[in-house]
């Protein structure tokens, strides 16, 4: 699980925006223009660019367990 405190600092390391919690195992780019998604595995966020490239066309209702 991300802590609070966590989750107000992280951004999206292509863009720079906030990121949101999203079925406590994903976090996804609040810019609308970026889209990445970055998955959280074993209580770690994997925040590579690389990694959030990935799932950019894949919708947020559409994202499994990572």
């Amino acid at each position: 699980m991300i802590s609070e405190d966590l989750l107000r600092i992280l951004a999206c390391p292509a863009c720079k925006a906030k990121v949101e919690l999203v079925r406590e195992t994903w976090l996804v780019c609040t810019n609308d223009e970026c889209r990445r998604k970055y998955p959280i595995r074993d209580s770690i966020p994997i925040m590579l660019i690389e990694e959030g490239d990935k799932y950019i066309d894949v919708n947020v209702e559409d994202l499994g367990t990572p």
